[in-house]
């Protein structure tokens, strides 16, 4: 058994204490998010906090995502500030400090909450109940949601019983106007490169440029089903995949000895995302239970949240986006040129220019995001016939513009492994 770095082990039991003390939640409303603010000096309130909760979402409209918006301090968001302050070129203690602080208001230009009214269609495909095991998965016609408020929950990036503490009298049905909190719309930019950090649980992803995209937190493998090793290139990315289970090749759960197929659906053993990679049986996929991304553990592939799968799935490019997986005791720093510190708004402010801290220029900045030089054992990008992104509608894009008043991918390739 491979040992956890002291890091994983403390974002592990960091997430873990929060979601082992559920019950430990503070009164709070969309007003009290609206309204919180740092006080200066010092870190997060311990437990939860509506200053936890704004500082989570200002993360995700600044692409880096905390997982999900709970309002709790713990692993996630102790790792989604480290990624920010990495991409910023601060130092990385996962703290809040004041230049944290001053660089995430900037995304605080429109409200950070919002007012939602469910619809019909929300209430549409939803199952009673998901089984654990997987031949009784198999039977089902969908891994569908179990009720509207977790539909909705995931839609904002929530936690399902976050969203159902900022609506203590809701019943979640067709007709009700419920408050949500307002995440960043997806990003559509593309990506041609992807690091995976298993010892932070952190996966980036960068344009053709080298500068950051856009930062996930993960599940990446375990100690009895480690994930892939180098670099892997980015087959496909399919919406709603069927999810086929073959204890011959992969794992097995419970007594489960045949090959099965699973329906698709958000609540299957991979979501409702699977990024095909070129080492056979292995992907990036979305999960049934977003808020335990640093508990549980996956089968050797990289489990992020529904929504962020969904997001990146629609920014890769197959045949051409590589996958890079960290060796124990490499950092995503590590193997990116150092970043320029961005300097608190207060100073850049006045920096019309392009001038930045230090006496550098904003295109020497853009400059060291670029990666350093890759081997040349790294696999080849080639074009992929076949597989095409399409457009259809986005309903967080659609969910978002009823509040503050795209595309699916698909492709041929089925997840085998989890």
């Amino acid at each position: 058994m491979r040992p956890f770095s002291a890091l994983a082990a403390a974002l592990m039991l960091a997430t873990a204490l929060p979601l082992s003390a559920q019950e430990a939640r503070v009164h709070m409303t969309p007003a009290d998010i609206e309204a919180a603010s740092y006080p200066g000096a010092g870190d997060l309130p311990p437990g939860q906090s509506a200053l936890t909760a704004k500082l989570q979402i200002l993360l995700d409209r600044a692409g880096i995502s905390p997982g999900v918006v709970d309002g709790f301090r713990g692993g996630m968001s102790e790792s989604a500030i480290r990624a920010f302050e990495r991409k910023h070129g601060l130092a990385q203690d996962g703290r809040l400090d004041p230049h944290v602080w001053a660089l995430l208001e900037q995304h605080a230009t429109a409200p950070l909450t919002g007012h939602y009214t469910i619809t019909e269609q929300d209430a549409l495909g939803l199952v009673d109940a998901i089984p654990t095991d997987y031949a009784e998965k198999a039977k089902m016609a969908s891994m569908g949601y179990t009720s509207v408020q977790e539909r909705l929950a995931e839609r904002f990036h929530m936690d399902e019983r976050f969203l159902a503490q900022l609506n203590p009298s809701a019943r979640f049905v067709a007709g009700e106007t419920i408050n949500i909190t307002v995440p960043a719309k997806p990003s559509r930019e593309k990506v041609l490169r992807i690091i995976v950090d298993k010892a932070s649980g952190r996966v980036a992803a960068y344009d053709a440029t080298g500068r950051l995209v856009v930062d996930y937190p993960a599940t990446v493998g375990s100690a009895a089903t480690p994930s892939p090793h180098g670099s892997h290139l980015v087959e496909a990315a399919v919406i709603d995949p069927d999810y086929t289970y073959n204890p011959n090749i992969n794992f097995k759960q419970g007594e489960n000895d045949k090959v099965l197929r699973i329906p698709p659906g958000p609540n299957g053993p991979v979501g409702n995302v699977w990024i095909d990679l070129s080492k056979p049986t292995y992907g990036i996929h979305g999960t049934a239970t977003p808020s335990r991304l640093f508990v549980n553990q996956s089968n050797g592939c990289v489990r992020l949240t529904n929504w962020d799968a969904q997001e990146l799935a629609r920014m890769v490019v197959p045949g051409q986006t590589i996958v890079d997986f960290l060796d124990p005791g490499v950092s995503i720093a590590e193997v990116t040129k150092p970043v320029e510190p961005t300097p608190m708004p207060a100073v850049a402010a006045g920096a019309v220019t392009g001038t930045v801290t230090g006496g550098g220029t904003a295109d020497a900045a853009e400059a060291a995001l670029l990666p350093v030089p890759i081997p040349a054992t790294r696999p080849v990008a080639r074009r992929l016939p076949g597989q095409s992104v399409s457009a259809a509608a986005d309903p967080l894009a659609a969910a978002l513009n009823q509040a503050t008043g795209t595309a699916a991918v698909q492709g041929t390739a089925q997840p085998v492994a989890n």
